[in-house]
């Protein structure tokens, strides 16, 4: 079986390790310190420490390793230096994974060592920070004013701290902390210890050299680096990674980047977009998408559903770099939601495009930020509902006459006079956009490619428990009073898309206040009087509850078919309580119930269920009589609350 060792001192080669042992690979990992080791994944198998150039010859004579891997650190030329050595005496092959360098600031100071940084720091006056490790603090020692004015940052370990201390400087002048550091902590430790100096080693992004060079110079603080030693030739990760791939026979990890193209067109795709695509060796998406995007030489794979994406891709093992086109925005109602559960085996990353909603808002020149965005496509309409509370409602619709059904729904819900604008192809030369109301749209024909956005005057209550006055009634149809009403939805603790089931609905009135606190929800009312279900039914229309789908019936035997619900309210049951219980459990076993009882006998059959909260409620209305008001009283009424099966 393979076998690679790898002296991971840094960041890189940490990471190859974990890599290579993710692939079946056998790694012997050497590390400096019991630090380093605390870093690679548990289990590895490890050396820790050290070693001189003759252990180094032993350890490979013993072992006898495919290749060694040289991840030291830039700075580490000795233990390059000696390892090279070792590996020719062994007649081992030796493999040089480098650190990437950084640009350095045109302002920076320039020093080619350790002792040169020391003899600069003699001239510079201020405070220092040292970022460059405990192993050179002895030499910065020699300053004759090195434990006023300098402050280290090392690793939180004891052998850093005791270097720290056999240099002379106190506890107040040592920052024990483990990296990477953002430009904001760098900034704050340089206020910290009001430094007029900081001294970096040329570590390479991966060792936040960036960053400390952004925060000096935002700090005004002088840049002192210490260049790095000659390096050896060899590669960076993505070359070694691709060579120990081809050697070993894997396949790494695909780099997959999830491209939002927004409208279409390429003037509408971002910059991050565009180069995404430029450098993707396959790219993988809807075939018109495919068309406008894909460039000679690159491979395209047509694929739509999540599963078939994940497919496409490892069905390429010889690319490393992917682009799935998406249209619009991929974190609006995009297939992106869908997809990145399934790429977690891969360096997945999301590129935002611009939406049909900022398109269609900058086109009538209105803002957004206000607006409650719904998506019609493949889903039954429940728009009217939303927009029953919400006074500025875009909608994405889809397929055939879509948007002309949508007009026309909303006319029948009681909604043909507000403002509807419609964009048909946004950001495609055929793009149009037309103003008006659902009336008066009803009866035209959109491309399937359309979406709208409505406004208009919100009436309806926000707060649960609307008048009574507000409901049509028969004097024969039951209606759960306002105040016990109000009650009721404050313990059903609605979510805006539960599923709920109304059983004896009666004229509706909890129906509907239910499916207005739930506008992305549905509410089944149950009702077997068909009186009663007409009028639910006009109330429902009356106050623009689309999400309330009246089911004509008994309970539990209507109930069958329905979804399970997330809240039951029972406002009479028949009779059929413990059955009623037993299927809306069955369905959905955290179901919250909320039933209320007039009749001494319902409140005897909801007493012999366990785990119940119980309340009372007994109300007086006030009534004007000449001068005076009397209150008149209603039933008492009691509230059974139930969260679960009650074991």
């Amino acid at each position: 079986m393979n076998e690679i060792c790898i002296f991971a001192g840094t960041s890189e080669g940490r990471e190859l390790t974990q890599l290579l042992r993710r692939q079946g690979i056998r790694v012997y990992a050497c590390v400096a310190t019991e630090y380093g080791q605390t870093l690679l994944e548990a289990g590895e198998n490890v050396h820790t420490g050290r070693l001189s150039q003759e252990q180094m010859e032993e350890l490979l004579t013993q072992r006898r390793f495919d290749c060694v891997v040289d991840a030291t650190h830039p700075y580490a030329a000795l233990v390059t230096e000696n390892l090279q050595a070792a590996c020719t005496a062994t007649g081992t092959e030796y493999l040089r994974l480098l650190r990437g360098s950084s640009e350095f600031p045109r302002d920076c100071i320039w020093v080619q060592d350790t002792a040169q940084a020391v003899q600069k720091l003699q001239e510079l006056p201020g405070n220092v920070l040292l970022t460059t490790g405990s192993k050179e603090l002895a030499a910065f020692a020699q300053l004759p004013d090195f434990a006023q004015r300098c402050y280290a940052r090392v690793l939180p370990v004891e052998g850093s701290i005791c270097a720290c201390r056999e240099a002379g400087l106190p506890a107040s002048h040592i920052y024990a902390m483990q990296g990477p550091f953002s430009l904001e902590m760098n900034l704050a430790q340089l206020h910290c210890c009001n430094a007029a100096v900081l001294v970096t080693k040329e570590a390479g992004a991966k060792g936040g050299f960036p960053e400390k060079a952004q925060a000096a110079a935002q700090a005004g603080v002088k840049l002192l680096v210490i260049g790095r030693p000659p390096q050896t030739a060899g590669m960076d990760f993505p070359q070694m990674a691709a060579l120990l791939a081809r050697r070993f026979g894997f396949s790494l990890s695909p780099e997959v980047a999830v491209v939002g193209m927004g409208p279409g067109g390429r003037e509408h795709r971002t910059q991050a977009a565009q180069l995404a695509l430029q450098e993707a060796e396959c790219l993988i998406g809807a075939r018109r998408m495919l068309e406008a995007t894909a460039l000679p030489g690159q491979i395209c794979c047509e694929a739509v559903a999540p599963e078939k994406i994940r497919e496409a891709i490892f069905a390429h093992p010889e690319c490393s770099r992917f682009a799935v086109v998406l249209s619009g925005d991929v974190g609006f109602y995009s297939g992106a939601r869908k997809l990145l559960p399934l790429l977690t085996d891969c360096k997945a990353k999301l590129l935002p495009g611009i939406s049909s909603l900022s398109m269609l808002c900058s086109r009538l020149g209105v803002s957004y930020e206000d607006a409650v965005s719904v998506s019609l496509h493949g889903r039954e309409m429940g728009i009217a509902a939303v927009l029953a509370r919400e006074p500025k409602v875009f909608v994405l619709v889809g397929g055939e006459d879509g948007m002309g059904k949508l007009c026309r729904h909303l006319v029948e819900f009681g909604f043909g006079a507000v403002d509807i604008s419609v964009g048909e192809r946004l950001g495609y030369p055929e793009e149009r956009i037309t103003r008006g109301t659902p009336a008066q749209l009803a009866g035209e024909r959109f491309d399937s490619l359309s979406a709208a956005l409505i406004t208009h005057e919100v009436t309806q209550p926000a707060a649960p428990g609307w008048k009574d006055e507000v409901f049509l009634r028969e004097k024969r149809v039951p209606m759960t009073k306002r105040d016990i009403r109000a009650a009721v939805l404050a313990r059903l603790e609605l979510g805006r898309d539960a599923v709920c089931w109304d059983i004896g609905a009666g004229t509706g009135s909890v129906s509907v206040e239910m499916a207005a606190q739930c506008p992305w929800g549905k509410v089944y009312a149950v009702e077997k009087e068909p009186e009663a279900m007409a009028l639910l039914e006009k109330n429902r229309r009356l106050h623009h509850m689309d999400n309330v789908i009246p089911v004509p019936g008994t309970a539990p035997e209507a109930c069958y078919d329905l979804p399970a619900p997330t809240h039951v309210f029972i406002g009479g049951s028949g009779g059929n309580m413990e059955e009623i219980l037993e299927l809306a459990r069955r369905k959905n076993p955290e179901v919250r119930v909320v039933a209320t009882a007039i009749a001494l006998e319902t409140l005897a059959e909801l007493g012999r269920f366990p785990g119940a909260d119980v309340t009372c409620l007994t109300a007086a209305q006030g009534k004007t009589l000449g001068s005076h008001t009397l209150m008149q009283g209603q039933n008492p009424v009691y509230i059974f609350t139930f969260q679960g099966d009650g074991q």
